[in-house]
């Protein structure tokens, strides 16, 4: 395996499963809007921005919607979210993923996360990670989302490396097209672990310690 220096995390689904919260909030605005909402269709929301999952939603709105109008429907879906997310504690951060960021950590590897989500800095503080990462990219320092490379780009920059010292693990597929875009390793783990782009392919999150050091 190429030797790697530094190693980006994809937040949700990688380093904690927030889902469900995000189905919750998408489905209570959905229904206000009279709007067909599934799981099927919240899982083509994974890895993309806030306003472009909304722009998903709406293909099965019939009315006309303003931009000021989305704005404010996106707002109300991130405050619905925000107010699940304060059910989130240490507790939720499993024992293999705390363990295998130490060693990886201990193995003299940079941390960092790479997000679309701008709540990614309130979720690592309610799992008790707030000043864990070395640097943390994400929805607030971005203008494009995945699969554009660029918040992991902004990523190894904040950590001053090169795209090609280093790994991203991802769970979506647009995440892995992102991390190649970029010229990153990409680690494929959950549903990613089946997308053929993916470098790597991993089952469980301890799986990264195998990798070239």
């Amino acid at each position: 395996m190429k030797k790697y220096n530094a190693v980006i995390f994809d937040l949700d689904g990688v380093i904690c499963h927030t889902d469900k919260y995000h189905y919750q909030a998408w489905k209570a605005v959905a229904d206000e809007l009279g709007i067909y909402f599934d799981e099927e269709i919240n899982n083509r929301l994974r890895g993309v921005s806030r306003m472009e999952s909304f722009e998903i939603i709406l293909e099965r709105y019939e009315g006309e919607m303003s931009e000021e109008e989305k704005e404010c429907w996106t707002t109300k879906k991130n405050d619905i979210y925000k107010e699940l997310l304060k059910n989130m504690s240490p507790a939720d951060l499993s024992t293999e993923v705390k363990e295998t960021l130490d060693d990886l950590r201990a193995n003299g590897h940079k941390l960092a996360i790479g997000s679309s989500s701008k709540n990614a800095r309130f979720i690592l503080g309610q799992l008790g990670l707030g000043e864990y990462f070395d640097a943390i990219s994400d929805g607030n320092n971005i203008s494009k989302s995945k699969p554009d490379p660029e918040v992991f780009l902004r990523a190894a920059e904040f950590l001053g490396e090169k795209p090609e010292d280093c790994y991203v693990v991802e769970d979506a597929y647009a995440g892995i097209d992102a991390a190649k875009s970029a010229g990153m390793q990409a680690v494929g783990i959950g549903i990613a672990a089946g997308y053929a782009a993916a470098d790597v392919k991993i089952q469980s999150f301890g799986e990264l310690l195998t990798l070239g050091a």
